[in-house]
């Protein structure tokens, strides 16, 4: 089974560990992409001369930030030499906190080191145990001589992340953007699963459920949690569905078209 999540803007103030060398990341395929996007990152963001600065303004807007997060610019500017954090202790966000990966079981540490991948606008993909430096580049950035993120990394992804499939199902919890740089298609996207999450509330008028945002993220971490925990290892997309439901959560199939992947309703009543 492959998962597949994003990643978070919350990290880790500092890596504790050696310097960056891509070529020791998962999904060696990528390291000349990857290579591409932080030399653009680092260049555009070496350059702002100081606050108010074109320069700075310019970098800021390209990575879609506000003034207040002008340090971001020169943490990026030292992406080359900075030190490094294992991605599954970098990212803090409300998923990776949900999930807590520090605290699971030994055998559901190593599932997770296998399956998890975690998407991002500056590398591609990484695994858990892949170490990067703090980092902020959104996937809406827009980058010199590299263009929008979210298009180059849908021109690069497919083959690695095909291979990283293999033939077992996926979770896809992505969020939108990040999920648009890569669609699985055809039998592969007959393995794959994606999940809405839905709070179902009680109202005098009976029960109501509604799309959740910011607490859906929990919820797929708790998810996540739940399947590593329990050893679940589908080999099929009825299989994972199945898995959900074993962990006890109330999972309603959508329909969608052919050849497109199967998109599941997680229910919950708590957030």
């Amino acid at each position: 089974m492959l998962i597949l999540l994003p990643p978070s803007e919350g990290k880790a103030d500092a890596g504790t560990g050696r310097r960056l060398d891509l070529t020791r990341l998962s999904l060696p395929e990528l390291t000349d992409a990857r290579a591409r996007v932080l030399a653009a990152l680092v260049g555009l963001c070496a350059g702002p001369a100081g606050p108010g600065a074109p320069e700075e303004a310019a970098a800021l807007e390209a990575l879609g930030l506000t003034p207040g997060l002008a340090g971001e610019l020169r943490r990026n500017a030292r992406l080359e030499r900075a030190a490094t954090a294992e991605a599954g202790r970098l990212y803090t966000g409300v998923l990776y906190e949900a999930l807590d990966l520090a605290t699971l079981p030994a055998a559901a540490q190593r599932a997770a080191r296998r399956s998890v991948l975690i998407s991002s606008g500056l590398w591609g993909a990484v695994r858990l145990t892949d170490r990067i430096p703090p980092y902020r580049c959104p996937i809406g950035a827009r980058l010199p001589g590299v263009g929008a993120l979210s298009a180059y990394w849908r021109r690069e992804l497919g083959p690695a992340l095909e291979a990283a499939a293999g033939r077992g199902p996926v979770l896809d919890l992505r969020s939108g953007a990040y999920a648009a740089t890569w669609t699985p298609r055809g039998e592969l996207a007959e393995r794959t699963v994606t999940v809405r999450v839905l709070h179902e509330r009680d109202t005098p008028s009976g029960p109501v459920r509604s799309v959740v945002s910011h607490f859906n993220k929990a919820t797929k971490g708790r998810l996540v949690r739940d399947l590593l925990t329990a050893g679940a290892r589908p080999r099929t997309a009825d299989g994972l569905v199945a898995a959900l439901r074993e962990a006890k959560y109330t999972v309603l199939e959508q329909p969608v078209a052919a050849g497109r992947p199967r998109a599941v309703d997680v229910v919950v009543t708590q957030l």
